[in-house]
Formats: C-alpha cells, sequence, structure tokens
C-alpha cells in the first residue's frame, strides 16, 4: 500500500522519493512479495521512461499465467508498445486479450489509444465499432486518436453521437474545430457555448479550448467576450487570447494582454516574444529587451523561449543582442539556429547565415530550406556550388521534401542555373503549387518570360491554380516583359472573376497594361478600385511616365494622400518627370522629400542629366557622398545624359572617375564603356570609338546582346541582332531591305554615329542598322501582314537614335502605328510619324 500511495501521487518533483523506496525491491528492481501489482511497477517504468524494461517485466507476467494479468498491467504494456513505436507487440497483445474486450471497455479504451496513436486509424474504428459499451471514456480517446491524426471532421461527426458530452468532449469538439477553422465549424462552437454556458461543463479547461476555437476561426469578439465573462483566468486561457490575437495578426492587442499578467510562465513570454517578432518597432525592442532582462535567471533557459528571443530581436533589427543570445545558450537547439539563420536572412546578411549553417552536423530540413534562401539572396558562383553540394549530398533523404525542392529550385534559378533548376523541377514526382510558383518566378528572374507562360499553361486548369493568386501573379508579371497586348488580353480573359477582386491582381494589372502601352486599359482597371492603396497609385503613376504623358502623372500625384506617399511613388514621378523634361517639376517634388533615398536621388540625378543640368547633377552627386558611399547607378544617369548631348569631354571625366570609384564592377564597367564609344562615334572620332571597343573585346568583357520579341498571329517570335534563324530569314531580310529603299526615298540618312566597331568587308552602314533586331521585327511583321495597322515590340536594350528616326517614316509610310518598349520606356509611333517621346528619350 506505501508502494501504491508513493506512485498515486508520483510527479517529476516527487521521483526522489521512489528512489528512496528502491532498496526495498529486489535485483530485479522490484518486491517478489505477492501483493505489489505489476501494472504500478510498470506504470512506474513507464514514468521513468524505462519502456523497454517495462515490457521485460510484462514478458515475465504474461509467462506466468495469462488469464491473471490485470488490466492496468495491459495498458502500460500497450502504452510501453506506443513509446517504443513497437506495432507487433501491440497487435499480439491485441490477439492475447481478444476474449476479454467484450467485458472490459477500459482495454478497449487502450487499444484504440494505442491504434491512434500509430496512425493505425481503421483499426480503431473497427476497435470502436465492435464495442458494445460505447462510454465517455471510448469517445474521448476516439475524438482524441482523429484530432491527432488530423481527423478533425471525424471527430466533430463522432461528436454529434454523444449522447450526453461532458467536459472532456466538449473540450475535445472545441479542439477538433479550432483545428478545421471554417463557418461551419464556428457555428457549432457557439452553438455548443451557447447550449452549455449556464453549467458546470464549460470549466476553465473547456473555455480556454472554446477561446482557441474562436480565435482559430477568426471570431475574435466572441472570443473576447468569452475571456472578459470568466471569473478565473488562469494563464492557458491568457495563452489562448495571446496566440488568438497573434494568428489574427493584432500583435498590440496581445502585448496589451501580456501587460496585464502577473507572474507569466514560459508559454506567454514566448507568445509575447512572437507577438512583438510580428510587430517590429522601438517600442517592440525595448519591451523585449526588458522581458529578457527580468527573467533571464528563469524562463530564459528553456529553449522554446529562447528561440523566440532570438526571433524577436532578429525581426526588430537588434543582430547583435540576438548573436548574445545564442552565442551564451548553452544547449543550441535545431530551431535556435533556424531562428538565427531567418534572422540573418531578414536583415540582409546572408554570408553570416551560410557561415551558421557550416558550424551544424546533422541540418533538419528547415534549416536546409534556410541555406538555400540565404544563397538565393546572395547569387554567386560560391552560393551555387554550395546549393549543389547540398543537393547532392542530400538527394536521396527523406530531407529534400516539397518545400526543401522549392527552395532549391529557387536558389538555382537566382544563381542563373535554369538548367539544373528544370532537372530538379522535371525529376520532382509531387510538383506541388509553390514548385511552378518557384519555376515560373526563376524563368522571370532570368528573363526567360515565354517560358512562365508556357508553364502557366501547363497549369491553368488544375483546381489548385483556379485559386493561387500567386501563380497568376506571375502570369500578369511575364505578361510585363512581354508586353505584347494580344499576348495579355487573352491570359487576362482566362482568370477567374473571384481572382480579379484581389488587389494585388488589380495592381499587377496596372501595372502590366502600363508597360504594354495600353493607357486606357491600366486606367480601366485603377478607376475599378474600391480602395487605393500605395501600390495601385505608383504603378498608375509608373503607367503615366514610362508613355510619356507626364503631366497627367504628376497631376495624380498631387491627389495621393500623403499616407500613401512611398520611396517608390516619389520615384515613379520623379521617373514621369525625367521621361518628359518636367525638370522644374521635378525639382518641387525632390526638394518636398524629407527622407531621401538613393533612389530619389538617383532618379533626380537622371532628371537633370537628361536635361543637360550637368552641373546641377553634379552638386547632387556630391551632396549625397557626403553621408554614403558612391553609388555607380548615378554616375550611369550621367554619362546616359552627357550621351544624349554628345558631349565627349563630360563623358570621359565621367568614365575615367568610374573606373577609380568602381574597378571591380565590370557588369557597370562594360555599358559605360559602350556607352563612351557612342560619345566618340556621334563625335567623328570613330578610331578612339573602335579603341575602345576593341579593348572591351580583349578584356573579354561582353556587350549585351540586343533583342526585339513580337507577336505575329498569336505567336512570339524573338529576333538578335542579324539574325538568320528564322526558317523566313530570307523574307524577312527582303522586307527589311524593301523598307530601308522606301525610307531612303523619304529622305531618311543612316547616322553612322551609332556603329561603334569597324565595318566587315561585306557591311555598309545601312546594312548594319537594318539588322537592328527592332528593324527584324517590325520587318517580319509586314511579311506576315502586309496591311499590318498595329505593331507591337518588345525591346531589352535602349533604341538607338537612327532606328527611332526610321521607326518613325516607317509608321507614317505604312500608315501604320508601331509601339516599341525599349528598357526605360514605351515609344508611341503614329501614323503622321511622331513619336509620343517628342524625341526626348
Amino acid at each position: 500500500m506505501f508502494n501504491r500511495f508513493i506512485y498515486t501521487h508520483v510527479n517529476l518533483k516527487d521521483l526522489f522519493i521512489i528512489r528512496k523506496e528502491i532498496t526495498c525491491f529486489s535485483s530485479s528492481l522490484f518486491p517478489s512479495r505477492s501483493d505489489v501489482d505489476p501494472g504500478q511497477q510498470m506504470k512506474i517504468l513507464n514514468q521513468k521512461k524505462q519502456f523497454k524494461q517495462a515490457i521485460d517485466l510484462f514478458n515475465r507476467e504474461k509467462q506466468k499465467n495469462t488469464k491473471q494479468l490485470s488490466s492496468l498491467t495491459i495498458q502500460q504494456a500497450l502504452k510501453a508498445c506506443i513509446q517504443l513505436r513497437d506495432v507487433q507487440r501491440g497487435q499480439d497483445i491485441h490477439h492475447l486479450i481478444q476474449n476479454r474486450l467484450k467485458t472490459d471497455s477500459s482495454l478497449v479504451k487502450s487499444l484504440i489509444h494505442f491504434y491512434m496513436q500509430c496512425h493505425d486509424v481503421k483499426s480503431a474504428e473497427a476497435l470502436y465499432n465492435m464495442s458494445t459499451e460505447k462510454t465517455l471514456y471510448i469517445y474521448g480517446t476516439m475524438m482524441k486518436g482523429y484530432i491527432e491524426n488530423q481527423m478533425s471532421e471525424k471527430a466533430i461527426d463522432l461528436f454529434k453521437h454523444a449522447n450526453n458530452p461532458d467536459e472532456v468532449l466538449i473540450t475535445l469538439l472545441f479542439n477538433a474545430c479550432a483545428q478545421l477553422p471554417s463557418e461551419q465549424s464556428l457555428n457549432l462552437v457557439k452553438n455548443i457555448w451557447k447550449k452549455y454556458h449556464t453549467t458546470s461543463l464549460l470549466n476553465n479547461h473547456a473555455l480556454t479550448s472554446l477561446t482557441d476555437a474562436l480565435m482559430k476561426c477568426g471570431d475574435v469578439k466572441n472570443a473576447e467576450v468569452v475571456f472578459d465573462k470568466s471569473p478565473n483566468k488562469i494563464l492557458p486561457m491568457y495563452g489562448a487570447m495571446i496566440k488568438g490575437y497573434i494568428k489574427n495578426q493584432m500583435p498590440e492587442k496581445a502585448i496589451d494582454l501580456f501587460k496585464h499578467v502577473n507572474n507569466p510562465d514560459a508559454v506567454l513570454i514566448t507568445l509575447l516574444f512572437n507577438a512583438c517578432a510580428q510587430l517590429p518597432s522601438e517600442q517592440s525592442l525595448i519591451l523585449v529587451k526588458n522581458i529578457w532582462k527580468q527573467y533571464q535567471s528563469t524562463y530564459l533557459r528553456n529553449n522554446h523561449v529562447l528561440t523566440s528571443l532570438i526571433d524577436a530581436l532578429m525581426k526588430c533589427g537588434d543582430v547583435k543582442n540576438a548573436e548574445v543570445v545564442f552565442n551564451k545558450s548553452p544547449n543550441k537547439v535545431s530551431p535556435m539556429y533556424g531562428a538565427m539563420m531567418t534572422g540573418y536572412i531578414k536583415n540582409q546578411m546572408s554570408e553570416k547565415a551560410i557561415d551558421l549553417f557550416k558550424q551544424v552536423n546533422n541540418p533538419s530540413e528547415v534549416m536546409i530550406i534556410l541555406l538555400f534562401k540565404a544563397c538565393a539572396q546572395l547569387p554567386s558562383e560560391q552560393s551555387l556550388n554550395l546549393v549543389k553540394n547540398i543537393w547532392k549530398k542530400y538527394q536521396s533523404t527523406s530531407l529534400l521534401n516539397n518545400h526543401a525542392l522549392t527552395s532549391l529550385i529557387n536558389a538555382l534559378m537566382k544563381c542563373g542555373d535554369v538548367k539544373n533548376a528544370e532537372v530538379v523541377f522535371n525529376k520532382s514526382p509531387n510538383k506541388v503549387s509553390p514548385m511552378y510558383g518557384a519555376m515560373m518566378k526563376g524563368y522571370l528572374v532570368n528573363e526567360m518570360p515565354s517560358n512562365t507562360l508556357h508553364l502557366y499553361h501547363q497549369i491553368k486548369n488544375n483546381k489548385s491554380t483556379q485559386s493561387n493568386v500567386i501563380i497568376y501573379l506571375l502570369a500578369i508579371n511575364a505578361l510585363s516583359q512581354v508586353a505584347i497586348a494580344s499576348e495579355c488580353q487573352s491570359i487576362v480573359d482566362e482568370i477567374p472573376q473571384h481572382i480579379f477582386s484581389n488587389d494585388k491582381i488589380s495592381n499587377a494589372l496596372i501595372d502590366m497594361w502600363g508597360k504594354v502601352g495600353c493607357v486606357e486599359k491600366a486606367e480601366q482597371v485603377f478607376n475599378r478600385l474600391s480602395s487605393i492603396d500605395r501600390i495601385g497609385y505608383t504603378s498608375m503613376i509608373n503607367t503615366y511616365g514610362i508613355n510619356g504623358m507626364g503631366l497627367k502623372a504628376v497631376k495624380l500625384f498631387d491627389q495621393v494622400p500623403q499616407s500613401l506617399i512611398g520611396d517608390s511613388t516619389y520615384v515613379s514621378v520623379l521617373n514621369a518627370c525625367s521621361h518628359s523634361g518636367l525638370v522644374d517639376k521635378a525639382r518641387s517634388i525632390f526638394t518636398n522629400i524629407e527622407m531621401k533615398t538613393e533612389k530619389n536621388y538617383i532618379t533626380m540625378i537622371d532628371c537633370l542629366s537628361r536635361g543637360s543640368f550637368f552641373d546641377e547633377a553634379q552638386q547632387l552627386i556630391d551632396q549625397y557622398e557626403q553621408n554614403h558611399s558612391p553609388s555607380p547607378v548615378m554616375y550611369m544617369s550621367l554619362l546616359s545624359g552627357a550621351r544624349n548631348q554628345k558631349n565627349k569631354d563630360l563623358a570621359e571625366k565621367i568614365y575615367q572617375n568610374m573606373k577609380k570609384l568602381f574597378p571591380q564592377l565590370s557588369n557597370l564597367l562594360t555599358p559605360a564603356a559602350i556607352l563612351l564609344a557612342n560619345v566618340y562615334a556621334s563625335s567623328g572620332e570613330l578610331e578612339k570609338a573602335f579603341s575602345v571597343r576593341n579593348q572591351l573585346s580583349k578584356s573579354g568583357a561582353k556587350k549585351k546582346p540586343g533583342l526585339s520579341w513580337t507577336a505575329v498571329n498569336g505567336e512570339i517570335y524573338r529576333f538578335h541582332a542579324h539574325d538568320r534563324s528564322h526558317p523566313r530569314s530570307s523574307d524577312i531580310h527582303l522586307e527589311s531591305e524593301k523598307i530601308s529603299q522606301e525610307l531612303i526615298l523619304h529622305g531618311h540618312e543612316y547616322d553612322s554615329t551609332w556603329i561603334t566597331r569597324p565595318l566587315g568587308e561585306d557591311e555598309t552602314i545601312e546594312s548594319v542598322l537594318c539588322g537592328h533586331s527592332e528593324r527584324l521585327a517590325i520587318a517580319w511583321n509586314f511579311v506576315v501582314n502586309p496591311n499590318a495597322k498595329i505593331i507591337q515590340i518588345t525591346k531589352n536594350l535602349r533604341i538607338c537614335g537612327d532606328c527611332h528616326q526610321a521607326t518613325k517614316l516607317i509608321a507614317a509610310i505604312r500608315q501604320c502605328e508601331i509601339v516599341i518598349r525599349d528598357a526605360n520606356r514605351i515609344h508611341h509611333f503614329d501614323k503622321n510619324g511622331r513619336c509620343s517621346c517628342n524625341d526626348y528619350f
């Protein structure tokens, strides 16, 4: 009896009492006296996590006399089987006690629990169905098993068969509804609440689960009613409320509620850190650090709490203190590494995330995913090699699940390895929507929008796609890159109506139609918006700007509420002023920007440079560099302006300055050198232009090839300069020569200053300029449709001056509207031989 008393009150703090009595036992750990229940002995072993010893004791008792095994002994044996994942032994025990099940419901309950824990739901259901005495305990065990096996619908259905549910069943019902949030679940929760709210069945545990269910179903208001009316608010109830506020994106309320708790436990402190992580600010950071200081000797030794603390510090931008917490932690668990890596990535410190990963011997799938994300954020040859090594090392393991494969595809794409990304994708047996998304986004990053659209057409009729906003966003972004109106319209017509109402889709459509040159359609989408956010205003302003409608852009900017004006809004309106020559207006807007960013300076300098205000532009650069490192893009804007004005001396000065400031940026110096060569050529100094090009050639630097694409009869065609890969190439070049003769007859003189390399033996100025990619695209349109009324072309580089002048004439001669989107803006060439840019480009 004494040993039974000891066990009945045993908990983790009382284990020392058991250890004191251990001397009473025999060498086999237990007394051989007949009055000691083996079931109680097994129970103690199970609590001490000595599961194998518990099974050994069971086997010895079984050999003595199977029929005399007590229910408690059998129950403890099944519990040990669960912990050891010994399914076969549990099934053997089931067979052993089969004849006792009709008369002992407690054994039925234990077997159901065993099968549910082993995820054998069918066997558990078979036991339930054959049971003649379905007690509330059995109902509870079944419901709990369904919930643990993510089968909440069945738990809810089973509850409806219970005539007089107790507080345990009601609590389990709330848990099931919380796992399956829906309008039906919410209605059921509220009905049960209404039915039993005046009874003792809704005790504190049930009220906590009720609060959780209401929060999970999004009914914050009623959750607050339950909480406020509860006379005895226990800590788990506070936890359910705080967790619910966090889930419903209401971290301020979560933080306020925490402040009402006198003695928070580890769970509440963890939730507070989560709330502060969701609401990063100076105030959140101060609160996090105060709690850290207050409880660092108690709860802040808990790994879960420390992980959330690291996450909160990182989200609030305090990397230094997050590192302090991590470094001082004696037991660095995997989630802690994950929180650190996530924080480094968020704070644009991917190198540190990668270095930390290398310190881990056995990374989890989460850490592998984070490594791929870090490498995607820091694309380089080193990152690519690391990604491929990890892929090779773990490709045959379960660590590379669908989430990891999606991140792997993203990393490969960001590092420019499209081929291997396609290998991973094609070999994946279960291609989930995010995987398609990663591929589609990767193609966009690598300027392969046609591939993005090809994937979209593969999955557009899938059920998952029909409700996936991201897939449609990626398709719209691809259309923005292709910028062919007919292709845009055909896909827009396929978008389901319920997707159209999404604000992100509407904003993306405004941006797309703007980049396609269909300003009226962009305006239609904009005018249909029920509420306009910052992105909506910015997209419309940008649409006006790139289409040469600077005055409209400024007018709309003046209507934007101050609270919705952000950095991108300023950049868009300044860019609009730059394209339309509205220098004075740009000066006024720029002056009124309180916190000027690098992008603001870049756009203003571009505006001044286009307007030939070089001294003023240089003054802005000097002003910026007083507190910042030199920005290469600012110097490129200045150099581009010098090119437009054919200012050789200024161009030379800028280029030499760039070589001193940015010697390592070959990807910047190559286009800068080409601009300088253009200036030399436009000034008649061809030898200097050729010299620059020769130096580039010798250094191995490659000029970005000019590409143009156009849609003809619903099919997209791509051309590069002097392209002869098309099956009807001879027809295209004949048409190009025909157009050239028409241009000459109408007074066009080919401008040799746009050629910065020596001519080949079989080349002429005319043949070189007529071979530009946009000229071939125009010719192909007229080959297929001689009487074309509108031609649309997208080009990856800026249109050259000769092509611009020629296209104005072609539009007038052929009486065909031609729309060309180059790297900077959209040119609308009308039938009167004018361009929307008014030659200001």
